[in-house]
């Protein structure tokens, strides 16, 4: 930009150093030209002398001196700048769909309002009358609009300033004097803020649905990862198991293949025996019978009668029909080995499924609180029993209560270590078992799942589900007659267990606890004496 009475412009006026218009500006013997400070600050911060553009080597340091004339030139620059910074500034031109001013011309400055009684839009220039002229101060401006003759009503040609709510469209002052006098009529503004705030309470409740579904793909991942490393678990426990059963597997091979070996080995000297026996009497029977050949033919009847006691004795005559080698028969053997092979099998599987043994160390005696049991439901004195009843009894509603939900804590809370203890659920169609934490919500319809402070599994409609996120579904073999259940606080463990076959149902793990556990038992609904059956809180006995 060039200023009036400055032959130079701008961009040639400012210093390279502070990037500034100079002050006191001095040039050097490169030509190159810098304020007086810049250049001795930058040579006083320097090993070598030189030109901070060119580069240029000054072996002897110069003096300098200011410029007069481009001293004036910056000053004057310097004041123009001033002024512009201290005026309004400038408008600017309207960009591609924003509204622009009616009434510029050529390049067209931004909208500042529109007008509803001049049905026009105003750059702050012209809008300069509306605030100015007292007649046109009772215009109705508004911030600017594209199509503002669609602001205008049609028929009384008179701005759209209010909203009929009875009929939901916008109106003119004439309009509410006629058709739409009983109606329920507010200023357009109003009707707008409103419907603003209702969008903004959907806009917010979108983003609560988009938080839920967020969160549930959290959970749902969650989940995914918690079953792959269940299966991990499992996976490894079975390779343990089987690389057990193959060596017993490879052993018994060898150990059989010995046998038959050795078996095979024994027959085969006891027929050497027997022949080499038959071969000698073969022998024996062979010159016997060339010695009666040769007799039989003789004519010295004396040497014969003579001879005849000794030669004619008959050899030995030992009996060999009752003689055989038999053959291996590998069919006892071979159960024999199969039989080890399964009894290896059942002795690793129940090794596997009796780590029951060890986890019930840790167990514990929990007694129902009857403080915390809903009006339905009926304890037995010792707090080891619970059925839901048919009718309601009259209870305070203390705030440890549940109120809807027929459910009872037990009387003792975890906060660190292991614990364990055993429900018998024989005879019930429905129940469900767990831990609960401390201030989960006993008032009101309950969810039992992780993120609501419950860890529980269930019988419903004879299916098993383990109450996760989402819930997971159980196939077992059996109807256990007694459930376990095993907590590990700081591992943040919660399993399940069928007591009476010693196999593990389900693990929760990963969990976080930060406040007190209790022992969870909801004996549901009786359904008309199905499901009358009590919970019964079983002593642990972990004998041998």
């Amino acid at each position: 930009m060039a200023s009036a009475g400055t032959p130079l412009s701008e961009e040639q006026l400012l210093c390279s150093i502070c990037l500034d218009i100079f002050t006191k500006p001095v040039s050097i013997q490169c030509g190159h030209t810098f304020c007086k400070t810049c250049i001795t600050d930058y040579w006083d911060s320097s090993a070598l002398c030189q030109c901070p553009l060119c580069k240029k080597v000054l072996y002897n340091r110069p003096d300098i001196f200011v410029n007069v004339v481009l001293s004036e030139m910056a000053d004057q620059l310097r004041k123009s700048d001033q002024k512009r910074t201290t005026s309004p500034p400038a408008q600017r031109s309207a960009k591609l769909g924003e509204v622009s001013c009616d009434i510029c011309t050529g390049m067209k400055d931004k909208a500042l309002k529109s007008c509803l009684v001049c049905l026009t839009s105003y750059c702050e220039t012209h809008l300069e009358p509306h605030e100015r002229v007292a007649g046109l101060k009772k215009h109705k401006l508004i911030d600017p609009v594209h199509n503002i003759e669609d602001w205008v009503c049609k028929k009384h040609e008179r701005p759209l300033e209010l909203f009929c709510r009875t009929d939901q469209t916008c109106l003119c002052q004439f309009c509410i004097e006629a058709e739409h006098k009983t109606h329920d009529t507010v200023p357009l503004e109003d009707e707008c803020n409103e419907r603003k705030d209702q969008m903004r309470k959907k806009e917010e409740e979108v983003q609560q649905m988009i938080k839920e579904r967020e969160q549930k793909v959290r959970e749902i991942k969650q989940s995914v990862e918690l079953s792959n490393n269940e299966a991990k678990r499992e996976m490894a426990d079975s390779i343990e198991i089987f690389t057990a059963l193959v060596a017993s597997i490879e052993a018994s091979q060898a150990e059989f293949i010995q046998f038959i070996d050795e078996k095979q080995k024994a027959t085969e000297k006891q027929a050497e025996g027997f022949i080499r026996e038959l071969e000698q009497e073969i022998t024996v029977l062979r010159k016997r019978g060339a010695e009666l050949e040769q007799f039989s033919s003789t004519d010295d009847h004396l040497h014969l009668l003579q001879s005849f006691p000794y030669r004619f004795t008959p050899p030995p005559n030992k009996d060999w029909s009752g003689t055989s080698v038999h053959s291996y028969q590998s069919v006892g053997t071979l159960q024999k080995a199969v039989a080890e092979v399964g009894k290896t099998l059942s002795q690793e599987m129940a090794k596997l499924c009796d780590e029951l043994k060890r986890i019930q160390q840790y167990g514990v005696d929990v007694t129902l609180d009857p403080d915390t049991a809903h009006p339905k439901l009926v304890l037995s004195k010792d707090g080891k029993r619970v059925y839901h009843g048919h009718i309601e009894r009259n209870l305070p509603d203390n705030p440890e209560r549940f109120s809807s939900c027929g459910s009872v804590l037990g009387k003792q809370s975890f906060s660190s270590g292991r614990f364990y203890y055993e429900v018998q659920v024989k005879g019930k169609t429905a129940w469900t078992l767990g831990v609960a934490i401390q201030s989960v919500n006993r008032k009101g319809p309950i969810t039992v799942k992780p993120e609501n402070g419950y860890w529980t599994i269930s019988l419903r409609n004879q299916h098993w589900s383990a109450n996760n996120i989402p819930v997971v579904m159980l196939s077992l073999k059996q109807t256990p007659k007694t459930v376990g259940v095993f907590v590990d606080y700081k591992e943040g463990l919660v399993s399940f267990y069928d007591a009476a076959a010693r196999f593990p149902v389900y693990s929760f793990h990963g969990c976080t606890f930060t406040e007190k556990l209790y022992p969870y038992f909801c004996p549901c609904h009786n359904e008309n004496g199905r499901n009358s059956a009590p919970l019964i809180i079983c002593p642990v006995n972990n004998k041998e």
